[in-house]
């Protein structure tokens, strides 16, 4: 009974307290004071200790606070201090994962910084090593940059938490890839095509297979090509020339076994199919 009584005052002090902040902030005059509207919030290990063991519960009216204010489109400087709030939050409940995630899509799309978005991730992910879920969506938000190799180490962190979802690993062969990482693009494709049991995956794993080894293939020929061209001043007439002049051992052929299509007059190759219509 005592407990439930001691809670219950707690709970009242904690509504007071937010009540009065909100009252604080709204009153201020935002436009002469830059970042008024987080002036009066302490840091989060003082809150911790002023919460006498409720610090889960401040976090929520933190953070209920924090959407209503950023939110608000009337505060323009509202985002100064983002990652400040939410490391409030994260002091306080350290396991409270949706803040770590609205934070970093207020940063990614309201403030188009995927810089900041990933430090509010990578925070998460430090206080939370266990959570898959913080790499994984730094690897959608590193992509989306076009940064792959960031993207890349961001997927292999999600796959090599227990509990991830198969997908990541997809995600990092196919960013390996984009980086021209061939080596383990090829072995993380060749893994998954060799472990899964859905027919419509070992088609996805092996269309990608395909991609890889003509990307890889195309660099061998290519380095063929240049080697013939400076002995001979000239493009080959045919791939098979490349052979006989013992440049090359054999012809490499794609996923399927056929042909690569030469182009005498460009020098280029190409594949007979595109790989995702094999």
């Amino acid at each position: 009974m005592k407990k439930k009584i001691a809670f219950g005052l707690v709970l009242l002090l904690l509504g007071i307290a937010a009540a009065g902040l909100k009252l604080r902030i709204e009153a201020l005059p935002r436009r002469k004071v830059p970042g008024a509207g987080i002036i009066y919030i302490p840091s989060g290990k003082y809150l911790k200790f002023a919460t006498f063991g409720f610090s889960s519960l401040m976090a929520d009216l933190v953070y209920l606070w924090a959407i209503q204010y950023y939110g608000n489109e009337e505060i323009s400087n509202r985002y100064d201090y983002l990652l400040h709030v939410f490391g409030i939050i994260a002091e306080l409940d350290p396991r409270y994962i949706d803040p770590y995630e609205i934070g970093a899509l207020i940063a990614l799309y309201d403030l188009r910084d995927v810089a900041l978005a990933l430090k509010i991730l990578d925070l998460g992910l430090e206080k939370n090593p266990a959570q898959w879920i913080f790499p994984f969506e730094a690897g959608h938000y590193a992509a989306q940059a076009t940064d792959f190799d960031l993207a890349k180490a961001y997927y292999k962190k999600a796959m090599d938490i227990p509990g991830s979802p198969a997908i990541a690993k997809r995600l990092y062969a196919d960013t390996a890839y984009k980086t021209m990482d061939l080596k383990t693009s090829w072995e993380t494709w060749l893994e998954v095509f060799n472990t899964s049991q859905d027919e419509q995956i070992k088609k996805i794993a092996g269309n990608h297979l395909y991609q890889v080894k003509a990307a890889a293939d195309f660099g061998v020929l290519k380095g063929a090509l240049e080697k013939y061209r400076e002995h001979f001043g000239r493009l080959p007439a045919d791939p098979g020339e490349l052979v006989r002049a013992g440049i090359l051992p054999s012809l490499p052929t794609d996923y399927d076994g056929k042909d690569y299509v030469y182009d005498p007059a460009t020098g280029e190759f190409r594949t007979q199919v595109i790989p995702w219509k094999r």
